[in-house]
Formats: C-alpha cells, structure tokens, sequence
C-alpha cells in the first residue's frame, strides 16, 4: 500500500469530514435550528409546558428578529472587515482573483449549468476592477455539490462570452474557501503574484482573506454588496424572506468562522 503524504492525508481527513460539517452546520442555523427547537417544545408540552412556551416564544422572536432586513442588515454588517475599495489601492496589486459564489443547474434559459446570482455579483465587480487596472484575473471553484462543470469553467464562460474577458488563471477544483487558497496561491506564485485584490462578498471575505494570507499572499479585500444597517422605513423591521436569507448566510459565516478556527487549533502540532 502506497504511503501517502502527511499533507495529502490531511486534505483527505478535511474532505471526508465535509459532508458531516454541512449538515451539522445545516442543522444548526435557521430555518432548521428554530424548527428543531419548535419540535422540542411540541415534545414538552404536556411534562414541561412552562419550559415548552419559553421555547415557542423564543422560536417565535428568533424569527421575527432574524427575519427583518435591519437585523440581517446588522448580522451582515459585523462581518465586514474593509470598506469598499479604493481603487488606487490597485496601482500595488499583482493581480484579482475571483472567488464563485454558487451555481445554477440546468438552467433552462442559458441551456445547462451558469453561475448564480452571487457568482455574478462577484464577477460583474471583479470586471469593473479589472477595467479599471488592466490587472490579469484568476477565478476559483469548484464542483462541492451536484454540478456537472466546475464553477471556476462557469465563469470562465460569462467572462468569455458575456464580458470579452479570458481570465489568465482558472482553478476549478475547490470545494471550500480553504481549498481556493490553497489551490490558487501556487498558481499566483507562479506568474510572481504575491499580491491580490481578493473579490467576494463583503460579507465573506473575514472569513476568506486570512486563508489567502495564510498560503503567503498579500491581500487587498475587495469586497462587494455591502450591508445597509439604516432604518429609513417600517419595512426595515417588517419581516422578509430576503431578510431571514440575509441572516442565515451571515450567520454561516460566523458558524463557518468558527470552524475554520477549531481546525486550525486542532490541526497544530501533528505532522
């Protein structure tokens, strides 16, 4: 039996847990960890009915509270870790690399599998840099659920087709944050790229940026879609589907910031 490599059988541990990880971070974010608290209450009722209506009407504030744009707006808000970017700050940066965001399969309308909406957010902006610059682009992702392409040959595409742009780098093995990284920065390193304008979404990048810095890159964050926290109307404090959106995707991040540091702490020392 062939001895694999300290490294190789790392990246296979992280991989192999990452079924596991998706769905304990399924669970316990909403829509399904209010479900399940819901659940536990309908259980008590009848031996705990105290401690069960707590729970109903902490599920039920929970709701209201994550369901409005302005609490979504804050959760959002609290991950940014740069305002937008000044685009001078390119005159230093080697190149923009463009992290996916998602993609749409079988799309009936585009004939196959495109990217989503958040891949396209991230792109239109990642070509207004690069307009701008003239600063080659690199773009990363993979295929981490059912898609037939890689997301990285997505939008390689709409640049191509949609843009008149062909990215010098395309990596389209990434599963994860990490593995665009961990994939991209020796690409970079081989064209001597060793600093970036990282585009994401705002929200994102805390969460990205250091797994960049962490391959030996320096990073410019450049980050679109920022977060609005005003209250200019009473719709900002009526609940919305896109307001409880706004909170779970935020609070992913800060589940999958946490994460990211327990395996940093429980990966130090070995081999």
């Amino acid at each position: 039996m062939p001895h694999l490599h300290p490294q190789a059988t790392a990246y296979n541990r992280r991989m192999s847990l990452l079924p596991v990880s998706q769905f304990v971070g399924a669970i316990l974010l909403p829509p399904a960890s209010l479900a399940i608290l819901l659940v536990a209450a309908l259980v008590l009722h009848r031996r705990r009915p105290r401690l069960a209506m707590m729970l109903i009407l902490l599920v039920a504030l929970a709701l209201y509270a994550l369901s409005t744009p302005w609490v979504g707006g804050l959760l959002q808000k609290s991950l940014e870790i740069a305002p937008p970017l000044d685009p001078a700050a390119l005159q230093d940066v080697d190149a923009i690399v463009v992290l996916a965001g998602g993609s749409r399969l079988d799309a009936a309308e585009y004939g196959g599998d495109t990217v989503n909406g958040f891949t396209l957010e991230r792109l239109r902006y990642a070509v207004r840099l690069h307009r701008a610059s003239g600063l080659p682009l690199l773009v990363t992702g993979g295929a981490p659920g059912a898609g037939r392409v890689p997301e990285g040959r997505l939008m390689q595409r709409v640049l191509e087709d949609e843009y008149g742009i062909t990215p010098r780098w395309v990596e389209d093995a990434a599963r994860t944050t990490w593995d665009n990284a961990r994939l991209s920065a020796p690409l970079l390193k081989s064209a001597n790229a060793h600093r970036i304008a990282l585009v994401s979404h705002a929200w994102h990048l805390r969460r990205a940026v250091p797994e960049f810095e962490a391959q030996g890159l320096a990073v410019v964050p450049a980050g679109t879609q920022f977060a609005s926290i005003t209250l200019d109307a009473v719709s900002d404090l009526t609940p919305t589907p896109s307001g409880l959106r706004d909170s779970a995707y935020a609070l992913h991040e800060w589940l999958g910031i946490l994460w990211y540091k327990l395996r940093s702490l429980s990966s130090e020392g070995k081999p």
